[in-house]
């Protein structure tokens, strides 16, 4: 395996999209090939399927298009959080062009979410007073991997049965 590169990266560094909508959109396409990751983020764009919200998922309404991938029947349709990791799939996949790897083996072997640094801004409130207005920007960073062939399982030898050393004092003090 030393020598042999068989994945690539990419990733995006204080995006200005939601954090927590883009860490259940990234959650939703984990372990999918690249293929069906990327025509799944173009249906939710689309709005013909949900990203099923699992931990963030307060107040989220119900649909059955969530319903279908995951039991609580949670999602929504973030469109935004869709866009910046379909970029970002898209830049894995010229990547993994350019080192020579086959783009139709290709699965997201590993994506991860950070929160970054809020920016700031100020919302004006009743009787002169100031409330904060942060945004929350998040880093995305994924990994493409080639799928291994599956190891073919060797031909059954027969082998004999070992006999532990209960079953022979089990055997030596039936026959005594």
């Amino acid at each position: 395996m030393l020598g042999i590169v068989s994945a690539c990266k990419a990733r995006g560094s204080d995006l200005r999209v939601h954090f927590k909508n883009t860490r259940e959109t990234a959650f939703a396409i984990r372990k999918l090939p690249l293929g069906k990751a990327k025509r799944y983020l173009e249906d939710v764009i689309a709005h013909k399927q949900a990203i099923p919200f699992r931990r963030f998922c307060g107040g989220v309404g119900r649909t059955a298009q969530a319903k279908i991938r995951h039991s609580n029947g949670q999602g929504r349709w973030p469109e935004k959080s869709a866009k910046f990791i379909l970029n970002l799939l898209k830049s894995a996949e010229s990547n993994a062009d350019v080192k020579g790897l086959d783009v139709d083996t290709l699965y997201i072997s590993h994506i991860q979410v950070n929160q970054a640094q809020k920016q700031r801004r100020r919302t004006y409130r009743a009787h002169g007073r100031i409330n904060p207005y942060m945004s929350s920007p998040c880093h995305i960073e994924l990994i493409l991997s080639e799928k291994e062939a599956p190891v073919k399982k060797e031909a059954d030898t027969q082998v004999a049965p070992r006999k532990t050393k209960k079953s022979q004092v089990i055997r030596s003090g039936a026959s005594s």
